[in-house]
């Protein structure tokens, strides 16, 4: 056959995640119900596939570097059970690696729950299809009830992230050795492990993960191409010195640089006023405040580690976009705020938007030509 040879390529000159625009944009949680809302909003994304490849081909038009699905297995209850149906990140991953042709294709996994061999094997199958554009989310595993469906012990926080070392070391050679080995880890026992074809990128498919703890920060710094942090607060300084320090962390402590990135919540209208009655509308009219405060509580973000008045705000923010950065006003104000996370040392941002299909239209007819003008893409 005239195509029966396999061309491995290095990642960097593959996955548009290495390139080297000043601030990279991707798309956050449109594989799941509601997107990113916990708010009952007109407009809001409804899960079929026909709706999440559209915001994955608007991306993809856009050139965004990435499309980031999230790995969940069960909502978070309330009135809406927001982020309840959903599609499963490596099946969507192949599905919409398959429909575009520019931007990277994630999948996130949970370690606890997806052996090594399998994953690996998906992985690989994914980068074949998107031509070397896949991109591995790793995922050490915080939501209990979801890890109790499974019937699987959820570990202590930093004994998670011995298990996702070992997950990825087993991961990593499967991808890269060329002979069959064995492996007898405290966690994994592989008998003459064998993975055929290899990816497309080498070494091996970029890594991303959200390690924000202590322990975390040093698994992502130590191997993981990019690293994800949140900053839901707009305060420049400590916003500026959390994200050199974690450069600062891989590039001391293991001898690497990192792509750092947080999340971004859109929310754009004519007017600044008008906006900001919209942000009010999508919280405290549609909100389902018992979804957020659930989460909030399951992630361990709850009255004890927060004043009240810091919680009700951080509350705020989950149900308009899971507690992402807010980029609220006119176009000028999210392109200001654009350069603003720039300056703050980011390298990008996944984006959301409450009326999410609606939304990115939008961003990609009046805001992104600003963003070019900018010189940020």
């Amino acid at each position: 056959m005239a195509n029966d040879i396999i061309h491995h390529r290095d990642r960097r000159s593959v996955n548009p995640i290495f390139n080297d625009r000043k601030f990279k944009l991707g798309t956050f949680q449109t594989n799941l119900d509601y997107g990113c809302l916990m708010s009952d909003v007109e407009g809001r994304l409804k899960i079929t596939w026909p709706n999440t490849l559209e915001l994955a081909k608007l991306a993809d038009a856009m050139d965004f570097e990435a499309i980031v699905p999230v790995a969940r297995w069960r909502g978070f209850g309330g009135k809406l059970n927001p982020a309840g149906p959903g599609f499963e990140t490596y099946t969507w991953a192949a599905g919409v690696a398959a429909s575009t042709s520019r931007s990277a294709i994630v999948a996130t996994s949970h370690c606890s729950i997806n052996h090594p061999i399998t994953a690996a094997k998906q992985c690989t199958v994914i980068d074949h299809i998107a031509n070397g554009r896949f991109m591995l989310n790793i995922v050490t595993g915080w939501n209990r009830p979801e890890i109790d469906m499974f019937g699987v012990e959820m570990l202590p926080h930093d004994e998670r992230y011995d298990v996702a070392v070992e997950w990825l070391d087993v991961i990593k050679r499967l991808w890269t050795a060329q002979e069959e080995f064995d492996h007898e880890g405290k966690y994994y026992k592989i008998v003459k492990g064998y993975l055929q074809p290899k990816p497309i990128q080498q070494p091996f498919p970029a890594i991303m993960n959200a390690g924000g703890s202590e322990r975390g920060r040093h698994f992502a710094a130590k191997y993981c191409d990019l690293v994800f942090i949140p900053l839901g607060q707009p305060d420049f300084e400590r916003n500026k010195a959390q994200i050199e320090a974690y450069r600062r962390l891989a590039r001391e402590e293991y001898g690497r640089e990192v792509s750092v990135w947080t999340s971004a919540n859109v929310i754009q209208a004519d007017t600044e006023a008008e906006a900001r009655r919209f942000f009010d509308y999508i919280v405290h009219e549609r909100g389902d405040w018992e979804a957020a405060t659930f989460a909030l509580d399951t992630i361990g973000l709850n009255a004890k580690t927060f004043a009240p008045e810091a919680l009700k705000h951080l509350k705020e923010l989950f149900i308009a976009g899971w507690g992402a950065y807010p980029l609220i006003g006119t176009k000028e104000q999210v392109v200001e705020g654009f350069t603003t996370l720039s300056a703050m040392g980011l390298d990008g941002a996944l984006l959301a938007w409450p009326r999410f299909e609606d939304g990115m239209r939008e961003f990609r007819d009046k805001t992104y030509p600003l963003l070019v003008q900018a010189g940020l893409r």
